[in-house]
């Protein structure tokens, strides 16, 4: 019976939440293992698992947050998004409120505001996070502007 060599499912984690100032931001962990760098919060879907149970539990392991999810944003899958092997990663946007604690495999959890983004990102996440800033701004340019007069 031949065997298939398949990518591993792992989820990522954009999670909204205000720094300490009040300006908005974002979540990013300092990553203790390989590859190095900052990076969203995330990690692999346990067998038995749901993406969004592991989105979850991955966003408390890393940030002892409590996050509520927003919904799914987009699948990234390049062969070459993780060194280590073949991912697909499927982020998911949240919301908390507190502040981060690093936890399990992270040596930092932070907030950051999109101008102070730390370097260097790790995986894919700088084209994940300038896809979301992207988002946001058309998102918000869509909007319709409030207390104009109808006509």
């Amino acid at each position: 019976m031949p065997r298939y060599k398949n990518p591993a499912p792992t989820i990522d984690l954009i999670i909204e939440i205000e720094d300490e100032a009040g300006r908005p931001g974002i979540v990013l962990i300092q990553r203790g293992h390989y590859p190095p760098g900052w990076a969203l919060p995330g990690g692999f879907v346990e067998y038995g698992e749901t993406l969004e149970q592991a989105a979850v539990r991955e966003g408390r392991e890393e940030t002892g947050l409590r996050v509520k999810l927003l919904g799914q944003f987009h699948t990234y899958s390049d062969p070459a998004r993780d060194p280590r092997k073949h991912t697909i990663s499927t982020v998911f946007l949240a919301k908390a409120t507190g502040r981060p604690k690093a936890g399990d495999d992270a040596r930092q959890a932070a907030v950051y505001t999109r101008r102070g983004l730390p370097s260097p990102l790790a995986f894919d996440h700088a084209r994940i996070l300038a896809d979301y800033y992207r988002f946001k701004a058309q998102a918000a340019a869509a909007k319709p502007a409030r207390g104009g007069k109808h006509g």
